[in-house]
């Protein structure tokens, strides 16, 4: 046995110098060789939506996955999941954290009881009517890219941009929704942002706070009377269907985030870092075309489906107004009941909306 030892040691020590003599350390391999000459590190990531193919977060997470591929020429791909293939908006948001995925298109309203101030996108008339000059604040806004962005990492997400999928708009059965008033004892679904259910308790509604994905056939049963959504998801969730009435209230707009886990993020080398930076600052034009595109082309499909008629009403100014003025004691209650530094990040926030006007 001990001989048998000796003679494995002995050839391995000399396995070991004819390594050497002839390069087969790896350094040897690489010395004296351009760097494109080497093999380089390949990355395989995740990315899930809460959307399904064809719809806005969906198709953003796929060009998102394309142009990293062309960047990187190929060292990078990614696997984009629409909604349910990962579980629900809540599960996605626990599997971004716990590094089960790398990247995640997360709604603020999916959030809102793990980061309070998050619900600051539940206000209703924040933000500009204007869509661009909307996007615009979320782009460059230090109150939501760097306040509120810090308290997101606080819980392991790292939102790397803020964009807007569209206005919301308001469907409904039994009643068209022109005036507070239409909202009494409504009752109308929502996202889980506490801050949600207590705008729409402001105007005097019942609100219930559900998936999405139970939202179709909860309309349809009468569970719920009404939801409200940027006009593509509207069409191409058919809510359109189980709906008499379409109100273009345009009262907020639909925030998504793209996030990453930070510990995966923080980890990575700082050209492939550069690379994801680039990409996020480059999509910002593009998903602003995109949903701008996806919102006009299924409101057409709405209006021209005359086997499932919706009545579309768009809302005067004046009528905007009594909804307006409803809305901002809900401000008051945000800084009081949600807001865990005083507001300080929606006093900011409003102050750069008004220095943009």
């Amino acid at each position: 046995m001990k001989k048998n030892t000796i003679l494995i040691l002995s050839l391995l020590l000399v396995f070991s110098f004819a390594l050497s003599a002839c390069g087969g350390g790896q350094e040897s391999q690489t010395e004296g060789k351009n760097p494109s000459q080497v093999a380089e590190e390949t990355y395989h990531w995740r990315f899930v939506t809460e959307e399904l193919d064809g719809q806005v977060q969906y198709e953003y997470a796929q060009e998102f996955a394309k142009r990293l591929n062309e960047k990187s020429n190929g060292r990078i791909t990614m696997d984009v999941f629409e909604f349910g293939g990962l579980g629900s908006e809540v599960d996605q948001v626990e599997q971004l954290q716990s590094r089960i995925i790398e990247f995640a298109i997360v709604s603020p309203g999916f959030t809102g009881t793990m980061v309070k101030e998050g619900q600051v996108f539940a206000l209703h008339f924040l933000f500009p009517d204007d869509l661009k000059k909307a996007q615009d604040i979320l782009n460059t806004s230090e109150a939501l890219n760097t306040d509120l962005a810090a308290l997101y990492e606080e819980h392991n997400i790292k939102p790397l941009a803020f964009w807007t999928e569209g206005a919301m708009q308001w469907t409904s059965n039994d009643v068209a929704l022109r005036t507070p008033d239409d909202f009494k004892n409504f009752k109308m679904r929502t996202q889980t942002s506490p801050l949600i259910l207590e705008s729409y308790k402001a105007y005097g509604a019942d609100p219930t706070s559900m998936s999405w994905g139970e939202l179709y056939t909860a309309l349809d049963r009468g569970t719920v009377q009404g939801q409200e959504n940027p006009i593509f998801f509207i069409e191409d969730a058919s809510f359109h269907e189980v709906q008499e009435y379409m109100t273009i209230s345009q009262h907020n707009i639909y925030v998504a985030m793209t996030t990453v886990n930070p510990t995966f993020y923080n980890n990575l080398p700082e050209d492939i870092r550069q690379m994801i930076d680039e990409t996020v600052i480059e999509m910002q034009d593009w998903i602003f075309e995109e949903q701008t595109r996806q919102n006009n082309a299924l409101l057409g499909n709405i209006e021209k489906d005359t086997e499932h008629p919706t009545e579309i009403i768009t809302l005067t100014e004046e009528q905007r107004a009594a909804f307006k003025e409803k809305a901002l004691q809900v401000r008051e209650y945000y800084t009081n009941n949600v807001s865990t530094v005083d507001g300080k990040i929606l006093k900011k926030l409003i102050k750069e909306i008004e220095a943009d006007k």
